[in-house]
């Protein structure tokens, strides 16, 4: 990967991450995620609206995919990437591949997440890395991650029970 594709995809992190401190400032779990098109552009955002929905599917990444699943055509979906401030649980990276996005750029990883919520009863994780859902698709997505864990994590700190 060059130097100056990473350095956007950091740019993009940071813009998934800044929706995952939204979403808490919204009353949700903090979770956040775009979808930026071949030619860089942050094309949608979406936050976790668990909290405010009482949906427990309301994951970012999931409202990212579904939001992008009806505007959006498969081709096109095809040539985009997510960023997301987290590892996308099971059910999320599920979601992004029936979308047909090809490319996955996450922040904090699972094992760290796990780390940061411990025992909470609201985030139960089946911590299976997105890599291994990924892995039995009929489908090839690309994974970058986990980048920038301390900023992603930073939004994590104190929401979680102990």
């Amino acid at each position: 990967m060059s130097k100056n594709l990473r350095d956007y995809d950091i740019l993009c992190l940071k813009a998934a991450i800044k929706e995952s401190e939204k979403s808490v400032t919204n009353g949700n779990h903090p979770f956040g995620a775009v979808l930026v098109d071949a030619n860089g552009t942050i094309v949608l955002r979406a936050q976790n609206s668990v909290g405010i929905t009482g949906d427990a599917t309301g994951h970012a990444e999931t409202n990212l995919m579904r939001l992008a699943s009806q505007q959006f055509d498969k081709s096109f979906l095809e040539t985009c990437t997510i960023y997301s401030s987290a590892e996308p649980c099971a059910m999320c990276s599920g979601a992004i591949y029936w979308t047909g996005v090809k490319r996955l750029v996450y922040g904090l990883g699972e094992n760290t997440l796990f780390e940061l919520t411990g025992d909470d009863d609201t985030n139960e994780t089946l911590q299976l890395p997105c890599r291994e859902v990924f892995k039995h698709g009929r489908r090839d997505i690309k994974v970058l991650g986990p980048l920038l864990e301390d900023e992603a994590g930073e939004v994590h700190k104190g929401f979680w029970k102990p």
